[in-house]
């Protein structure tokens, strides 16, 4: 992990047709949107998904990089004819696409020289000054150029690669969160809510979620702020809401 700063954001960009036509489901966000405030102190503001289409991968590179700390890419560099994420980094960021020659060490050493097929040899192929994100998995590395880091679609190895990211990460303040659950429904606090976070404003993040549970309607009421010192002052206030509307105070 780098030095730490006090606000640092990403956004994730899912690269795939499959992930648009719904067939395929994706798992990434919310791991690496947890894993990034838990372990880097670093908040996800934003998060497309996108087709395998080159130009619309290089206008989003392009766009995300300028406005945001990182840019995480999922899918889109395997072996097949559709796998085109780090050729359309390599044109976003203006470098030779090629291979590098510990990637291609790697993999060749992982497959033997007899099954390193054309394919297979596609996966050492990144931007030109690129650092690896070494995968246990299955070899294939990531990579990151600039402040991209780009990793695979298939969740369960990208979950085995990303803790290797963190090194090349400036970490930022982690978010606290805190959830009330009341047996309510959402009209009958949401002008109080409202009131509380104009009071507080950009300290503190108020959100209102409706479930039903055991036949019954309530709302989980989740607070997110860097500072645990206003998730406190929030909730001495929202808990005195509560009381004087006769609300019921459970836990999930």
């Amino acid at each position: 992990m780098k030095k730490k700063s006090k606000h640092v954001n990403a956004a994730i960009l899912i690269i795939g047709n499959e992930i648009l036509s719904g067939r395929t489901q994706d798992k990434n966000v919310s791991f690496i949107s947890n894993w990034l405030n838990l372990k880097c102190g670093i908040s996800v503001k934003e998060v497309r998904i996108i087709p395998d289409v080159e130009k619309i991968i290089i206008k989003n590179i392009r766009e995300l990089s300028k406005k945001f700390n990182y840019v995480f890419t999922t899918g889109g560099i395997g072996p097949t004819h559709d796998d085109i994420t780090a050729q359309s980094i390599s044109k976003a960021c203006n470098v030779k696409y090629g291979y590098h020659k510990e990637a291609f060490r790697i993999l060749e050493n992982y497959y033997g020289v007899k099954d390193f097929n054309d394919g297979r040899k596609k996966m050492a192929k990144i931007p030109a000054g690129s650092k690896l994100i070494y995968n246990p998995s299955s070899a294939a590395p990531g990579f990151m150029i600039k402040n991209i880091i780009s990793l695979p679609g298939v969740p369960s190895i990208l979950n085995s690669m990303i803790e290797n990211c963190k090194k090349y990460l400036n970490s930022g303040v982690r978010v606290q969160s805190l959830t009330i659950n009341i047996y309510a429904v959402e009209s009958q606090i949401s002008k109080e809510l409202g009131l509380l976070q104009k009071k507080y404003q950009k300290k503190i993040d108020i959100g209102s979620y409706p479930f039903f549970r055991l036949g019954k309607i309530g709302v989980s009421i989740v607070l997110r702020s860097e500072l645990k010192i206003v998730i406190k002052k929030v909730e001495k206030e929202l808990k005195k809401i509560i009381h004087r509307k006769r609300l019921k105070i459970f836990k999930l």
